[in-house]
């Protein structure tokens, strides 16, 4: 880190390539927008959505990952509509999701819970899948009907999957939740931040442009070091 951060210093300084701002510029700026009134106003709008979106994508993949998981003839008639679905980039949606939800913040964590909503479905059909059967014959056999086995042994057994689904949905709803704010240009978020930077003039545009992406990285890497932490608390019995 240390010798990317003084080559990124050296080629800023040196003004081999222009539009590329000094390390120790651009991370000074960084610390100061933790500060910046605007900055955090946009900060807070990107976080609201990803706040709302996420628990919402979970609530909506869970169930029907289950669903799906525990019932090979429903998993069967829907299979073309999901492998239809999936694949359908979830930017490409901005303008339906704004035709039909209103307001801004509203088509936003509409396209955040049906992107996020996949892995989360995914990991939980694989994991409810993998669940030992002699387990679920054996609730059977002790009078326990379908729900019982599903929130007894399906649910807990396929929870590592569910946590390693709601970590990759977890990148994927700050990525969307700023992809929509800069294409759409709305009231607040670390897209329309980045907007109102880029069309500024000079070093300083570009050094609010880098220090705002830093800020979203920073952001993606934290969430994904707590989720990680938690998951290995909750399920040190399948870490290795």
């Amino acid at each position: 880190m240390a010798g990317f951060l003084l080559a990124w210093q050296l080629l800023g300084v040196s003004g081999l390539f222009k539009w590329l701002p000094p390390a120790g510029d651009t991370l000074s700026r960084t610390v100061a927008l933790a500060v910046d009134p605007v900055f955090l106003e946009n900060l807070q709008g990107t976080l609201t959505a990803c706040a709302i979106g996420l628990p919402l994508a979970v609530l909506v993949g869970v169930p029907i990952g289950v669903l799906l998981g525990t019932v090979p003839a429903v998993e069967e008639m829907t299979r073309v509509f999901v492998e239809f679905l999936r694949p359908i980039p979830s930017v490409a949606l901005i303008p339906l999701a704004l035709f039909f939800f209103t307001p801004e913040i509203n088509a936003k964590v509409a396209l955040i819970v049906f992107a996020s909503a996949w892995p989360i479905l995914i990991n939980t059909l694989y994991g409810v899948r993998d669940v030992d059967p002699l387990a679920k014959e054996t609730m059977r056999a002790f009078g326990f009907g379908p729900a019982a086995v599903i929130w007894r042994v399906s649910l807990p057994s396929a929870a590592p999957f569910i946590a390693t689904g709601v970590r990759l949905a977890a990148s994927i709803t700050l990525i969307l939740a700023i992809s929509v704010e800069y294409i759409v240009g709305g009231a607040s978020g670390i897209g329309s931040f980045l907007i109102q930077a880029s069309t500024g003039i000079g070093a300083d545009a570009m050094i609010d442009v880098i220090a705002a992406l830093l800020w979203a990285g920073t952001i993606g890497l934290v969430v994904n070091i707590v989720l990680v932490r938690a998951e290995r608390r909750l399920f040190r019995w399948r870490t290795p």
